[in-house]
């Protein structure tokens, strides 16, 4: 799991978000005692099962950590955490594979139809709000903040082949090659970010990408001329070998993502919900109930913040709650990525 170095106390408001998402690794809840040997499991809990989830490596952070606090509780249950990205997830759920897949964006038309095929129901729940995060080597002393109209004449497809210098970007800027690192195309983060920028959910090929936000780390953390963008929660973890891009929306303000600015909807246009989807034949199943319940609880809103996202506002995740206990199925975005909705308004 993430390293808990930040715990953010926040008065979350209704954030103004948009949507869109995220490659390896696995975790489980096998092992449910403290450093000191000590069992934390609670007493009397007997429940016992599995739970499968896989999905967005942006949301793979939250669900580890939900996963290991629930297998202290319940220690008979296994919570196994996959990453197979956004896309590589929803291909698992829809063919009946996963309980539960991770999302960094709305389910995609093309999915609902898979899902659909394979008579799989499922139900939609927001879990969290990232702020996606554009950042470069420590040692660039020349990048401070990019304009939106920046980043998409970095990231569109005519720059490939052609934007390849730093000093293309803007004038003023060093003559110095352009290193880019960016999620794969299977992730919800690809989807929303180009989305967000204006480069109609398409982008240049010639690129690092990875559904994996690990290797997009190590990627411009090896590179002084690069430039990545991932989800909040990877830059907090490696801020230490990191330095932060404040994006200007548009209206001459740099902003940097942080718990507040991603909260009060002032980090635009890079702020997003996070899912959960749930599949709905398994979702009254005790352990999978349990999981999800213990998921979207206020009593572990903390964990949210911990792993450095956003938590839900109550409104949020009241309408969040009110719909998996009603076991409302289907989507609430019709397929498609939208960026500046209120999950308030159309939950």
């Amino acid at each position: 799991m993430l390293s808990k170095k930040f715990a953010y106390s926040l008065s979350v408001v209704a954030l103004l978000a948009g949507l869109a998402a995220c490659g390896g690794g696995t975790t489980d809840t096998a092992d449910t005692t403290t450093e000191g040997g000590t069992d934390t499991a609670a007493a009397g809990s007997d429940l016992t099962g599995s739970v499968l989830v896989d999905g967005s490596s942006t949301v793979f952070p939250i669900s580890e950590a939900m996963a290991e606090e629930f297998g202290k509780a319940y220690p008979g249950v296994s919570v196994t955490v996959g990453v197979s990205g956004t896309g590589g997830g929803f291909k698992k759920f829809c063919a009946g594979e996963t309980d539960v897949t991770g999302a960094s964006r709305p389910i995609k038309q093309e999915e609902i139809d898979l899902c659909a095929k394979n008579g799989i129901e499922y139900i939609e729940l927001p879990v969290a709000f990232d702020g996606l995060s554009v950042v470069v080597h420590p040692q660039n002393d020349f990048v401070q903040c990019l304009t939106v109209d920046e980043l998409k004449a970095i990231w569109e497809p005519a720059a490939q082949g052609k934007i390849t210098n730093w000093s293309q970007v803007r004038d003023g800027f060093p003559d110095a090659p352009l290193g880019l690192y960016g999620a794969g195309t299977d992730s919800g983060t690809y989807d929303y970010f180009m989305e967000a920028i204006g480069a109609d959910g398409e982008s240049r090929g010639d690129y690092t990408a990875s559904e994996d936000d690990n290797v997009l780390v190590q990627g411009v953390t090896n590179d002084v001329n690069g430039l990545a963008f991932f989800g909040y929660a990877y830059y907090v973890e490696n801020q230490d070998r990191l330095k932060l891009v404040a994006i200007d929306a548009g209206d001459g303000n740099c902003v940097e993502p942080s718990p507040e600015t991603i909260a009060d909807s002032t980090y635009q246009p890079l702020s997003r919900p996070e899912f959960i989807y749930v599949k709905k034949s398994v979702a009254e199943e005790p352990p999978v109930k349990a999981f999800v319940e213990f998921y979207l609880s206020s009593e572990n809103a903390y964990l949210v913040d911990e792993v450095g996202y956003v938590s839900l506002p109550p409104a949020v995740e009241t309408k969040a709650n009110e719909r998996f206990q009603n076991g409302t199925v289907g989507t609430v975005f019709g397929g498609g990525a939208t960026v500046g909705v209120k999950l308030q308004e159309v939950l």
